[in-house]
């Protein structure tokens, strides 16, 4: 048995448990009040690329997000037309005196969108992102899946149902969009390309279809290739890997936004505005010092009266 400062009296179990516990979330909030900060101030101290200027590597970038003509998603719990959703499903469970939610069911969208300004366009690929929006509902029900029609209803349903509550949360066609991470150019020229590489890659793609390739080169019609002939193959692989480069050369840039590959570097997106998204983010820094302070002074509380036992 430990006894705590004031009298207090916990089994030598709960102690240890209790103390690993609050030590463990102190170090968690200190991580995370650094991490929510360091990310207030990238979020400040980028500036703002137009897209079709941006250089290569983290941007921060403002338009507005777009379909690009595709049909758009629909959120499974509200049943929204939408460009990007993520949800929770969390349903109610008693256990003795104890009342608790208890998530159930959770997922996110990972399909591209674009992001529009007044200098073109870029794809952003959501995976992975720290994503803030703006659209947000919470409500409850008596079915797992709102949309479905397979639960009780009714008196007997609030009766003899289970209890769910629904978060959903939602960017939709012209949302205007913050968006900092990886910028990259594929395509345009921007690409270094290797001719031999595509040569053989060519060659292969012939071998693929060997009887075609015999009656385009077989010259003497001797069922194979000889030395001159391959040379003429070579040569024609090469041709035809100089006209892919250049078209490839001749083809749109295509921008996308997305994770960094470098750890530590952040990837938001926000229908916020960018002072908005910042002061948010600060507030969450701030919450977590509390936090980590509050947490500090019981673990430190918790390993005084250990020392002392």
């Amino acid at each position: 048995m430990i006894e705590l400062p004031g009298g207090l009296v916990l089994s030598s179990t709960f102690h240890a448990i209790a103390t690993g516990l609050t030590s463990l979330l102190t170090l968690w909030l200190l991580y995370r009040m650094f991490s929510r900060l360091r990310r207030a101030r990238w979020v400040e101290d980028t500036p703002t690329s137009k897209i079709r200027s941006a250089a290569q590597g983290l941007v921060e970038l403002n338009g507005r997000v777009d379909a690009d003509g595709h049909a758009p998603l629909i959120s499974p719990l509200g049943g929204r037309s939408c460009l990007w959703y993520r949800f929770t499903v969390e349903e109610y469970r008693r256990s003795g005196r104890s009342r608790e939610w208890r998530t159930v069911e959770r997922g996110v969208s990972d399909r591209p969108f674009l992001l529009r300004d007044d200098t073109g366009q870029c794809w952003i690929q959501p995976r992975d992102a720290e994503i803030h929006p703006r659209l947000r509902r919470r409500w409850e029900g008596r079915r797992r899946w709102p949309l479905s029609t397979g639960a009780q209803t009714g008196v007997l349903g609030a009766l003899l149902g289970r209890r769910y509550r629904y978060t959903e949360e939602w960017l939709q066609q012209d949302d205007v969009l913050y968006a900092l991470g990886w910028f990259e150019s594929r395509g345009g020229g921007r690409e270094a390309m290797d001719p031999q590489r595509i040569a053989r890659q060519v060659i292969s793609s012939w071998k693929a279809d060997y009887a075609d390739l015999l009656a385009r080169f077989d010259r003497n019609r001797d069922g194979q290739l000889d030395q001159l002939e391959w040379e003429q193959v070579r040569a024609a692989a090469a041709s035809e890997a100089q006209r892919q480069m250049h078209s490839a050369a001749q083809a749109p840039a295509v921008h996308v936004l997305g994770k960094p590959p470098h750890r530590g570097l952040p990837f938001l997106l926000s229908d916020h505005h960018e002072e908005h998204l910042s002061r948010r983010l600060r507030r969450q820094s701030g919450w977590s010092l509390a936090g980590m302070l509050l947490a500090g002074g019981v673990a430190g509380w918790l390993w005084l009266a250990l020392i002392r036992g």
